[in-house]
């Protein structure tokens, strides 16, 4: 009797604490007093946008109260409450406090973490909004009492700002995670810089390594990639309230930015075709964002690329010019002449540029530029001056006092600034020799830059040779028809490529490679093209797109991509090419989810005809070229799944009997590379075959070669399936998504032909013809293979950093360049 009381007071007591903490239906989107979140519940936005609930990282035993996505299916957290404070063991419940804010709870009841509201609350209710925002407020009011936005993670969506509320001392950052397992506070934030230049500054620490450069009208003068487009639009709000910094996209368009741990500003959009977050550009876009890294006065250049990138102003020379000569910078320049001032002086312009940093400047948005430089003119501690229309008004001016830091060379958004030189730096006769000096510095680059535009204006000629005996006549889509002479290719507008394009938006981006970054456009004839344009940072250069414009106009072949033209404006190298719908290879063979819709005849399709388009390019099209960075992001899929081999900038062409060379700039992919390559610079037709043997390999497992892990030993993809086939288990390394839905024997001939490209010595590989034929016929015999080249793993540094491939994908694979081969 005793028992059952007891039982019965246990029961009425936990339907007493359940009605405290009622349960929160996943469909709501606010709890209110005296509800609460605890376990696997969560709320959901009202359009079933975003979801906030508790989730336990990858690779982590800690519990967090966030906000992801809900319909994304790679759980993508975009806000922590308790990122510094997390909840062990066992979970806790969000409720509400006496005073009506928010509180986080332990298992035990301690506090960990609780909304600083402005005030308290009567009739508390917080929301989670369609924009991702959680919000507290009164029930009856509109305004909010607290909010996440004004607390961000490491994520910037549409509808957050960065920057300052001026009233309540509220500063929004970004601060990057610890890792990918760990939401605590890591050593990167971003921020707006209160001090009256609105500019946004990446800090490690307390130290500064990016500077966005100051905001102009509409854009970060700076930041290209941050500027105004037809779907991306940034806000910044300047005024006695506020600095801030925010964005809003059109479209649709699922967009974050992220500081990622390691320093770098992302910005992602979500793709729902390929079901990833692709990565539309970084904030910072090469060595000279490194805040300073010229030093004071110094400024920095990419537009040589076999030159050093920092110089001094002109009117400056180096500080320790030993150092200079070892490319240290940091000490920076100084003046020439250290008369300025002293016996009159005049301002000096540079134009294009980044406007510099300065420990101390003066801001004035009411006086226009002539006003500025005589007010900054009058004042000997006034080393520069520049416009800074923040507001679009005309009118503005910064003046600068100290040492000048971060100023580099930009292609676009550049501005011109001023800087307080004596005044005989501008007289033609006292400069001479200081001239002279300036001059013999850049000789090397000028020679570089001489050899380029030579080899460019060779390349337009060969363009414009291909298709000489122009009619006149000019197509919709702004290329000239022209009678065909050896081959065509013609040369395309900028202004065509522009508008396709829509003026190369970073929504219109569908890849990049080691030559640059790929967009789709659609000319006005409605055909669809890609774009690879030769970026300054990119890791090919003027010989890879040679390369490109030599070798792949000439070939036609229906696995082979399409060169349709070229265009030569300035700066600029883009070659056009036909436009494959379904991407790369790579964006299919190695994700879970899209992998399915390769079934064993589309897999003996997609090899055949590489194996066709290799053979064309070795033997049948008479010009005898290897292609020597065959991997699965350099083959793309038309419509039909059909594949056609692309990116022909790392192509060898052999002539006569040659068979094969050498080479000390080993260029190629990890994991597809054959050994006498790779160590020792050796290439020729049978390099290539290694790498379709691999590929090959690939694609019957539907895993990577290179990071391929397997539990019972440390071999790489090649290495497990030459111990399988050996230990007359071969079938076991087909992916388990064919679900045995293939005949055996041929998937047994594919195996054996795999293994056959791959062995360790060239001579003992088969060539293109012969694969061909032992794929085509089961009446061919396959010879017994040897053991595999660089079957282990262990063989390469396993850090290597990731980039795109191809002409339009989305390859985790990196193009490298070793510069000595041995």
């Amino acid at each position: 009797m005793e028992k059952t009381k007891f039982t019965l007071l246990f029961l009425v007591s936990c339907w007493y604490l359940i009605s405290l903490f009622p349960i929160v239906s996943e469909a709501e989107d606010n709890i209110s007093p005296p509800q609460a979140i605890s376990d696997n519940q969560t709320i959901v936005s009202p359009a079933q946008n975003f979801e906030l609930g508790f989730f336990t990282p990858i690779n982590s035993t800690y519990i967090y109260l966030g906000i992801w996505y809900k319909h994304i299916s790679k759980q993508t957290v975009i806000w922590v409450a308790n990122r510094d404070k997390p909840l062990l063991n066992s979970g806790g419940s969000l409720t509400f406090s006496n005073d009506g804010k928010l509180m986080l709870l332990s298992h035990t009841g301690s506090v960990v973490w609780f909304s600083n509201s402005s005030r308290p609350a009567r009739n508390p209710v917080a929301k989670l909004l369609d924009t991702g925002n959680f919000v507290l407020k009164e029930y009856e009011d509109e305004g909010y009492l607290w909010q996440s936005f004004d607390y961000p993670s490491d994520t910037l969506i549409p509808g957050m700002k960065l920057g300052w509320n001026f009233k309540t001392g509220l500063n929004r950052h970004l601060t990057s995670w610890k890792n990918t397992s760990d939401p605590s506070s890591g050593e990167y934030t971003y921020s707006v810089d209160p001090r009256g230049l609105p500019q946004l500054f990446l800090h490690k620490g307390n130290k500064k390594v990016f500077r966005s450069g100051p905001w102009y009208g509409q854009q970060f003068k700076g930041d290209p990639v941050l500027s105004a487009n037809p779907v991306f639009k940034p806000i910044f709000v300047f005024d006695s309230d506020e600095v801030s910094y925010s964005y809003e996209t059109k479209d649709n368009i699922i967009s974050r930015f992220v500081l990622s741990q390691t320093g770098l500003i992302q910005h992602f959009s979500w793709n729902d075709h390929y079901s990833n977050w692709f990565s539309e550009f970084t904030v910072q876009g090469d060595h000279c964002d490194d805040y300073g890294l010229c030093g004071a006065y110094g400024i920095c250049s990419t537009k040589f690329k076999h030159s050093p990138i920092c110089k001094c102003l002109n009117g400056f020379e180096p500080r320790l010019p030993q150092e200079w000569d070892m490319l240290k910078w940091s000490g920076g320049c100084v003046r020439e002449n250290s008369q300025a001032c002293s016996n009159g002086d005049v301002f000096k312009q540079f134009t294009g540029m980044k406007l510099p940093d300065a420990a101390e400047f003066h801001t004035n948005y009411s006086i226009s530029i002539d006003h500025c430089e005589a007010e900054c003119s009058k004042n000997c501690s006034c080393v520069a001056y520049a416009k800074l229309d923040v507001n679009a008004s005309g009118k503005g001016c910064i003046a600068w006092f100290g040492d000048l830091f971060d100023i580099r060379q930009v292609s676009v958004n550049g501005q011109d600034f001023y800087v307080r030189v004596p005044a005989s730096e501008l007289d033609s006769n006292a400069d001479g020799n200081k001239r002279k000096k300036l001059i013999l510095l850049p000789v090397t680059a000028s020679v570089t830059s001489t050899i380029i535009v030579s080899a460019l204006w060779l390349i337009i000629k060969k363009c414009k040779r291909n298709g000489a005996k122009e009619t006149g006549i000019q197509l919709t889509d702004g290329r000239a028809r022209r009678e065909k002479d050896e081959f065509e290719l013609p040369l395309f507008q900028i202004a065509i490529i522009e508008a396709a394009t829509r003026n190369f938006s970073i929504y219109n981006k569908i890849g990049e490679g080691g030559f640059g970054p790929v967009y789709k456009g659609q000319l006005s004839s409605g055909e669809e093209i890609a774009v690879k344009r030769l970026s300054e940072s990119s890791g090919q250069g003027l010989q890879e797109f040679k390369n490109e414009v030599n070798l792949i106009s000439q070939l036609q072949h229906r696995n082979l991509v399409k060169l349709l033209g070229c265009c030569i404006n300035g700066e600029d190298k883009i070659l056009v090419y036909e436009y494959m719908p379904n991407g790369s290879l790579d964006s299919f063979l190695f994700d879970e989810s899209k992998r399915s819709v390769l079934s064993w005849q589309k897999r003996l399709d997609i090899i055949i005809g590489i194996a066709r388009g290799l053979l064309y390019l070795h033997r049948d099209s008479g010009l005898r070229i290897i292609h020597r960075d065959l991997k699965a992001s350099n083959v793309l899929l038309d419509s039909e799944m059909n594949p056609k081999i692309s990116d022909f900038g790392m192509a060898r062409m052999f002539g006569g009997d040659q068979t094969e060379a050498k080479t000390k700039r080993v260029v190629g992919t990890y994991g597809y590379m054959s050994p006498e390559y790779a160590l020792d610079g050796h290439f020729s037709f049978k390099s290539d075959v290694f790498s379709f043997g691999v590929l090959l390999l690939e694609l019957l497992s539907g895993k990577k070669n290179k990071g391929f892990i397997h539990p019972d030993h440390k071999l790489n993809l090649l290495g497990h399936a030459w111990k399988v086939w050996n230990e007359g288990r071969a079938l076991e390394m087909i992916d388990p998504l064919l679900e045995n839905q293939f005949p055996t024997s041929e998937v047994e001939r594919c195996i054996k032909v795999g293994l056959s490209c791959v062995q360790q010595h060239p001579e003992d590989r088969p060539t293109m013809s012969s694969v061909v034929l032992m794929l085509d016929s089961e009446n061919v015999l396959v010879p017994q293979p040897g053991r595999p080249g660089l079957y282990s793993e262990r063989f390469f540094s396993e850090t290597d950093s990731s980039s795109r491939g191809g002409i339009n994908s989305g390859s985790n694979d990196i193009t490298v360049t070793l510069i000595e081969g041995r």
